[in-house]
């Protein structure tokens, strides 16, 4: 498996990132999550939908629960075409009880925690804490991607507003 080195950082400790970054006017990988209730999710499940992937060490840290927080809250003002998904290695159940104590119900979160099969095809998976690193995928309509952000420092913050406007001037 590939392994790339300089890409993310943990408090400006240089980590290892495993796994091939898909290009961006390419095919978006596939890849198979659980969902809150232990069934498995496809990529390819959702069909005619604009797709914001967020991806996130774990919801239960600050910087993590805060972007998870920010993103429901602007999923509001979204278009309903706009799907917005966030992809951790914590468990099912922690993310379902993450979303009902923080009251987030128009962001899907996924597991990863079972064949990292996200983490590797996204290549964002961090080979010393087996953790996704904090990144952003955008796909059109048609699956193909168009926005891919990996944000240097694990504990950063993600570019909302060119997330945000990647996915909205696809529709």
């Amino acid at each position: 498996m590939n392994e790339r080195q300089g890409i993310v950082t943990l408090h400006q400790n240089p980590l290892t990132l495993v796994g091939e970054e898909p290009a961006i006017d390419r095919q978006a990988p596939d890849f198979e999550v659980l969902d809150n209730e232990l069934n498995p999710f496809r990529l390819s499940s959702l069909k005619d939908r604009v797709i914001i992937i967020a991806s996130v060490p774990s919801l239960d840290t600050p910087v993590c629960d805060m972007e998870v927080r920010r993103f429901n809250q602007e999923a509001a003002s979204l278009h309903e075409d706009i799907s917005i998904l966030t992809i951790s290695m914590d468990l099912p159940f922690a993310q379902k009880r993450w979303c009902a104590a923080a009251g987030v119900d128009k962001v899907q979160t996924l597991s990863d925690h079972r064949d990292v099969s996200f983490g590797v095809s996204y290549g964002v998976l961090i080979k010393e804490l087996r953790l996704l690193a904090r990144a952003m995928f955008v796909v059109d309509r048609t699956g193909i991607l168009k926005y891919i952000e990996i944000v240097p420092e694990v504990t950063g913050e993600p570019d909302y507003k060119a997330v945000l406007e990647s996915a909205s001037s696809l529709l």
